[in-house]
C-alpha cells in the first residue's frame, strides 16, 4: 500500500493570458515521498472531494495539481483559500473513466476498441474527457460517434471526420 501525505495549500491563479488556470503547488518534501519526479499520477482528496489527476511539472521544478472549473465547482473551492490535501500515487496511473456512453460504444465496435487500446493512456484520457465534457446529451452522443467512426476506420479521433455522420 503506498502512503498518503496531507498537506494544507493556497488555491491560487496561473497560467497564461489566453489559458488561465488555477493550481495548487505540492510540497517538494511530499514530491519526494510519493516517489520523487518519476509519479506522474496521484489519487487523494481536495477538502474531502475525491480526485484522480497528473502531477504536473512547472518550469522553477516544482509540481502541482491543476484545478478545473468544474473541479472548483464540484468540491466547493474558491481562488485563494487555503485546501487540504491529501494525496497518494495512483496505484493504476493508466486507468482512465470512459464515460458510459463511449464504453458501450467500444464494447459494440471491435475495431474501434482495438483502435482505442493502441493508444496511450494519456490520449485515451484526452478523448474521454472530450466526450465527457459535452453538456447536451445530443452533444455528447455525436461526439461519441465521431470519436467510434474515425478509430474505426483509422481515422484521426482527435480530428473531425471527413464526412459527418447525420
Amino acid at each position: 500500500m503506498q502512503p498518503t501525505f496531507s498537506f494544507r495549500a493556497r488555491l491560487q491563479p496561473n497560467g497564461l493570458g489566453f489559458m488561465p488556470m488555477l493550481i495548487l503547488i505540492v510540497p517538494e518534501e511530499v514530491v519526494e515521498g510519493l516517489g520523487g519526479k518519476s509519479i506522474k499520477r496521484v489519487v487523494g482528496t481536495l477538502n474531502g472531494f475525491a480526485i484522480r489527476r497528473g502531477l504536473l511539472p512547472m518550469r522553477t521544478g516544482e509540481r502541482y495539481l491543476m484545478v478545473s472549473k468544474a473541479l472548483l465547482k464540484q468540491a466547493n473551492l474558491q481562488v485563494g483559500a487555503e485546501v487540504d490535501i491529501s494525496l497518494t500515487a495512483d496505484p493504476d496511473p493508466n486507468h482512465v473513466d470512459l464515460p458510459e456512453e463511449f464504453a458501450e460504444g467500444l464494447a459494440e465496435w471491435p475495431e474501434a476498441e482495438q483502435a482505442f487500446a493502441r493508444l496511450t493512456p494519456g490520449r485515451q484520457r484526452n478523448l474521454a474527457h472530450y466526450i465527457g465534457t459535452a453538456k447536451r446529451p445530443e452533444t455528447r452522443m455525436q461526439r461519441v460517434l465521431g470519436v467510434l467512426h474515425q478509430l474505426a476506420t483509422g481515422g484521426n479521433p482527435f480530428r473531425p471526420p471527413q464526412n459527418q455522420i447525420a
